[in-house]
């Protein structure tokens, strides 16, 4: 008789943790959070900071892509751990419903946002000094899939708390070297500097960590300890202003530019497309004229 309370409170104990990992402690809806509070943040993609078919380098263009068809760490190693404790208990789906893709709006989607979770933790208010992300070996492919990335200057993009922060992946050493002597290198550590007031987030910034690089010139395999680190920073900015920086960046005018490259481009390619179709049914109709 002793014994069942025992089981019985292990068992809530373990539905607690299992719904403590799957959900989130505050509701990210309302951008209020307390102390330790998981800070929602997403990685959204990767692309060529120059792209060759626009005029002017830009965050907004084209061409981007999966932000973890690079192979960077990836998230899901802890709920994995907590998924063969609760298999019994039906709650798999629960615990891996975090790494899958995010649900975006038609918005985001149209602007090409591909949100998955990203593997960094930010907690609200709690500081990182260089807290290990993973310990990766990288095949040659890897590095390979990597040094093509930094030889285009590659940039990451990712939001946290609806902020979006921008960082690039790697760097190449020209300095008084000719083209076949550069050196190729990644970044292995990530610093965020995150500025809060009250109980909300205001602004984030990523610096990255010249001193801790990751030689790529190289096809050999290497084995990498991603880090990174989180500072808080009290601001008096009013959390109905956090997002003026980014209306003024979004109001330049090769914006505009960009804009009417993108409607132009579609136009031209649905009066082709309507041309053809129209060529086609013509050739169609005229055929059973004939018969």
């Amino acid at each position: 008789m002793g014994r069942e309370p025992m089981d019985l409170a292990a068992v809530v104990a373990l539905l607690l943790l299992c719904f403590g990992i799957a959900g989130v402690a505050s509701d990210a809806s309302d951008h209020r959070y307390k102390i330790g509070d998981s800070v929602p943040l997403y990685a959204n993609k990767v692309g060529p900071f120059h792209n060759p078919s626009l005029p002017v380098p830009l965050f907004l263009h084209s061409e981007t892509y999966r932000y973890f068809d690079l192979p960077f760490c990836a998230p899901g190693w802890f709920p994995l751990f907590y998924l063969l404790i609760c298999m019994s208990l039906c709650l798999c789906l629960m615990l891996t419903e975090h790494v899958t893709e995010i649900r975006e709006a038609l918005g985001e989607v149209l602007n090409g946002d591909r949100l998955v979770d990203a593997p960094y933790k930010l907690n609200f208010l709690v500081d990182l000094d260089s807290k290990q992300l993973c310990k990766k070996k990288l095949t040659k492919e890897d590095v390979a899939k990597f040094r093509s990335a930094v030889t285009k200057d590659y940039y990451f993009q990712m939001y946290f708390d609806d902020l979006p922060i921008w960082g690039f992946i790697g760097k190449v050493d020209k300095e008084g070297k000719d083209l076949g002597d550069y050196k190729y290198y990644l970044y292995r550590h990530i610093h965020f500097d995150v500025l809060y007031n009250g109980d909300r987030v205001i602004e984030i910034t990523v610096h990255t960590d010249p001193s801790a690089l990751v030689d790529l010139t190289e096809d050999r395999e290497i084995e990498v300890d991603f880090t990174y680190s989180v500072k808080w920073k009290e601001t008096s900015t009013p959390f109905e202003k956090r997002m003026e920086k980014y209306s003024l960046t979004s109001s330049q005018t090769h914006h505009l530019e960009i804009h009417w490259f993108s409607i132009i481009n579609s136009c031209v390619t649905v009066l082709l497309l309507t041309g053809f179709l129209a060529t086609i049914l013509m050739r169609v109709l005229k055929n059973d004229f004939v018969k």
